[in-house]
């Protein structure tokens, strides 16, 4: 097992001490990957999971490379039951060759083993081929262990319709928003700006994250992890939002279910602060509302800013045991960086292109008759190149957004605060790391 160092030396900064590759408090990976050698026309069959219903793209593999054959199989999405069914078959010696792995929850693969590295098979030699940081997402200790699929820059979606009625204008900033939110309370028919989700702490990280926030970072000469969610910029964020809930002007309930999409069509819900991917969603859950949203930039702390933030984004990863790792990389490479997969993809609603492309080369540079013949994603193409690309993930990200979650519903509950939710989170999250034997600390 590597040293416990590496730890920190992750996504966007790419070459740092060592405290990730070491450190597990489980076994993590029983198998270690390698490569098979292979004979004269044998063929390789490669195992694949994701929670993405892509097998059209893996057809298209498939025919076009007979000699290695990818076989989908779904899992439960992310941390509904797909990592937990991930690390369970690292740890019996039986993972899938390759992976979808957000970028959020690499670092906690990391700290178990479970990432093939791919520098050893090439994949620096990649790099030009993908966005920069979201490469560095992929990169620990200076080393290759995914390839970046796609990202999620954050928009502003809204019914244009009524906001046309109610004479309002696109809020261009958070001020503006709580405005237009008043507005649509006193005259929107028992209609609400937007939602807040109490569940959803990787959605409200985007609105610290872009105030400026950091809410773990890295203290390389003490090889100590901070844990920073209290940062002034984290608590005017939760007092923005407590004030919103306070004053009823949102609708508190749980987002991108049943029950939300069908306040969304019935125009109880008019807006949403969501991810580039949340296209698809609203696509596919609002039919009735076809041509009556847009999209516009997010809107901002601080007038004449701009600044964006992220929601999501995925790898692909070789997992740990592999024994065709050299393959495995071919197909990812060639699954985030094919024309014709990436517009495949992009159908199925995966998120921004980790790779370099001209969007408007793409089906994301379209008019698109759902928005109205918008071409919304030059909003995401801004979006994305004003995102803080200095944020981190910890080591333990889902038990931290699981602690925020957590007190925020609580919070609700109890008629308390946001504010108050994350200053009890905090404590929670140092004690998580260092439950992994790492060292941690509050600011």
């Amino acid at each position: 097992m590597p040293k416990r160092r590496t730890v920190l030396a992750w996504g966007a900064a790419s070459a740092a001490p060592a405290a990730l590759t070491g450190c597990a408090e489980s076994p993590g990976a029983v198998r270690m990957s390698a490569q098979t050698r292979r004979g004269p026309g044998q063929r390789v069959k490669l195992v694949f999971w994701t929670w993405i219903p892509i097998q059209n793209v893996v057809d298209v593999w498939n025919k076009a490379h007979p000699d290695i054959q990818v076989e989908l199989q779904i899992v439960p999405a992310s941390t509904s039951g797909g990592y937990q069914k991930m690390h369970a078959a690292l740890q019996a010696g039986n993972a899938p060759d390759i992976a979808h792995v957000e970028y959020g929850i690499l670092p906690e693969f990391m700290l178990v083993n479970g990432l093939t590295e791919l520098s050893r098979y090439g994949a620096d030699k990649l790099k030009s081929a993908y966005v920069d940081w979201q490469w560095k997402q992929c990169v620990f200790g200076g080393k290759v262990y995914a390839l970046p699929q796609a990202s999620g820059p954050m928009g502003y979606f809204y019914r244009k319709d009524v906001f046309d009625r109610l004479d309002l204008a696109v809020p261009a900033t958070w001020d503006e928003f709580r405005r237009a939110a008043i507005t649509i309370r006193k005259r929107g028919g028992g209609a609400r700006i937007c939602s807040f989700p109490p569940a959803n702490a990787g959605w409200f990280a985007s609105f610290a994250w872009q105030r400026g926030a950091h809410w773990i970072r890295a203290d390389y000469p003490s090889d100590t992890w901070i844990v920073d969610v209290t940062s002034r910029e984290s608590l005017e964020v939760a007092d923005f939002w407590d004030g919103m809930i306070r004053d009823d002007l949102v609708t508190v309930m749980a987002d991108s279910n049943s029950a939300w999409f069908n306040a969304v069509q019935r125009s109880k819900i008019l807006s949403w602060v969501g991810a580039q991917w949340c296209d698809a969603l609203l696509r596919v859950n609002t039919p009735s509302l076809k041509g009556r949203w847009r999209v516009a930039d997010m809107p901002q702390w601080e007038a004449g800013r701009q600044t964006s933030s992220n929601w999501g984004g995925s790898s692909v990863a070789v997992l740990q045991g592999s024994r065709h790792p050299v393959e495995a990389m071919q197909f990812a490479h060639w699954l985030n960086t094919d024309p014709t997969s990436i517009d495949m993809l992009i159908a199925a609603g995966y998120g921004w292109p980790g790779a370099r492309v001209d969007f408007h080369t793409t089906k994301l540079g379209k008019p698109d008759p759902f928005f109205g013949g918008q071409v919304y994603n030059e909003v995401f193409a801004r979006s994305d190149r004003r995102v803080d690309t200095s944020w981190q993930w910890s080591p333990t990200n889902t038990q931290s957004i699981a602690h925020v979650s957590d007190a925020f519903g609580q919070a609700i509950a109890e008629r308390s605060t946001l504010v108050g939710a994350l200053r009890d989170s905090q404590p929670r999250m140092v004690d998580d790391l260092k439950a992994k034997g790492l060292k941690a600390r509050a600011a």
